[in-house]
């Protein structure tokens, strides 16, 4: 009796591998030409090239800010961009140290502070998550009606 279940058991598993082997050749067959690499045609042993980042749109003006402090609104794409503990490809280009070369806005003084208002030799770590407070600017019609009101003195 146990010989008998074992051997359904491992039956029912052959059938499975079988089935899963159709399938996966199905889906081979249905795709037209060879699976293309995420590389492109670039060969493997080349570096690709990244991809160009969208220029800024001449026609849209950088918004006055609403209130003392907001920060600034990022006008390029930032897809891929990928901020982690180790890696922050924003200062790449937006270090005190790069930005005049890449002809990008440094990042503020106020990036040096820790939360006492100490400064410090390098970026805070409060502040080295870019995108916790700036984003990137969108030439889009609101979702909803903005019935914010800034200060006086920022009002135009």
């Amino acid at each position: 009796m146990q010989r008998s279940t074992f051997n359904g058991i491992t039956s029912l598993s052959a059938l499975f591998v079988l089935l899963s082997i159709g399938v996966v050749r199905a889906d081979y067959d249905a795709m037209e030409g060879e699976p293309e690499s995420l590389r492109g045609n670039t060969p493997l042993l080349d570096e690709k090239s990244p991809p160009r980042l969208k220029d800024f749109p001449k026609e849209i003006k950088k918004p006055l800010p609403n209130y003392v402090g907001q920060p600034p609104l990022i006008p390029h794409s930032i897809r891929g961009y990928d901020i982690t503990a180790n890696s922050n490809p924003c200062l790449a280009c937006h270090s005190l140290e790069n930005a005049p070369k890449f002809k990008a806005t440094p990042i503020g003084v106020s990036h040096f502070r820790d939360r006492d208002g100490h400064m410090l030799p390098d970026v805070s770590p409060s502040r080295y998550n870019c995108t916790q407070c700036h984003v990137p600017q969108k030439n889009a019609p609101p979702l909803i009606e903005n019935l914010f009101k800034p200060v006086k003195s920022l009002q135009q």
